[in-house]
């Protein structure tokens, strides 16, 4: 395993202890939501008080350990979402930046009240002013081409649309709440730079430490069930072809690119800003261009395809 990734197998408060203040960069965080679900080892279901305590206590850590311009990102069922943001924001002094939606297609379903179709993600940062967010690295593909338009994409909101890692993915593991990289690959490119050390303190089957690994970053991951680690210790090994999932509107191929020059152009851009990560859907991004410009596609496509090392 690469050395600037490490994996503990331990209790997070424990681990989370020994780590020194202010030397991490951001954590993710996707903790058990005390829905009683089975995570191997041990069961999600401690009474309420225990769970606002456990909450309380890693996220204390979390907020000690976190450099001054460091950023933290939560994901939370809806029950104690409430709970974690109070802590953060009153108990802790922390500050408030986004509540993100991620929102997926298919989830559980319900004869009797809604089918749930989206989880939430906090983000807080540890400074009012001083905090990390690379814009340019998480644009998104505009609709249309106008030279008054910045080209480079826009901020992809706080509403995302990533599928689930299905179980008929390649990349889906043993674990029941695998998150997908391309979800955990914008938090990680907005709010850290390369060589940063990342943090995530429930790591499961990997995801953070995975994507971490592909944009060279640091990183640093938890869990206490010894058989997540040893998943999450093989992913790393696995050979690279892109990550298991996109925001569809990375595929977005602008309307009236009608000027061969711009067009070229924009297409060898496109590739390099929203699927350096992605190098599996240069081809499928190529024949939609290739669809909506009557054929016309850039000479050195090939070259495009070869660079990016696109997966047979």
């Amino acid at each position: 395993m690469d050395k600037e990734l490490e994996l503990i197998c331990g209790d997070s408060l424990e681990e989370l202890s020994k780590i020194k203040d202010k030397s991490v960069h951001l954590i993710v965080a996707d903790p058990p939501y005390n829905l009683s679900k089975d995570y191997g080892n041990n069961t999600d279901n401690l009474e309420f008080g225990s769970y606002i305590d456990f909450s309380r206590k890693w996220l204390g850590e979390a907020n000690r350990i976190l450099a001054d311009d460091g950023s933290l990102y939560v994901f939370m069922g809806m029950r104690f979402i409430s709970y974690v943001y109070s802590i953060l924001e009153q108990e802790l002094g922390m500050f408030f930046r986004s509540w993100i939606t991620w929102y997926y297609t298919q989830g559980i379903g319900k004869t009797r009240g809604f089918s749930p179709r989206h989880d939430d993600i906090l983000y807080f940062t540890k400074h009012r002013d001083n905090f990390k967010f690379n814009l340019d690295d998480i644009r998104v593909p505009q609709k249309t081409y106008r030279s008054i338009n910045n080209m480079r994409g826009a901020n992809p909101g706080n509403v995302w649309e990533f599928s689930h890692v299905h179980y008929c993915n390649k990349n889906r593991k043993k674990h029941p709440t695998q998150k997908p990289e391309g979800l955990i690959e914008r938090i990680v490119l907005a709010s850290s730079n390369k060589n940063d050390l990342v943090l995530d303190p429930f790591v499961g089957s990997g995801t953070t430490l995975r994507v971490c690994q592909q944009t060279n970053r640091r990183a640093i991951g938890i869990d206490i069930n010894k058989d997540y680690i040893e998943m999450a210790k093989k992913r790393l090994t696995e050979p690279f072809c892109g990550f298991d999932s996109i925001d569809t509107r990375m595929r977005r191929v602008p309307n009236d690119l009608n000027d061969t020059g711009i067009r070229e152009e924009y297409i060898q851009n496109h590739i390099k800003w929203f699927l350096s990560n992605h190098p599996d859907e240069v081809e499928y991004f190529l024949k939609e261009v290739d669809s909506k410009y009557n054929k016309a596609k850039p000479s050195n496509n090939t070259d495009l395809l070869s660079y990016f090392g696109i997966c047979t």
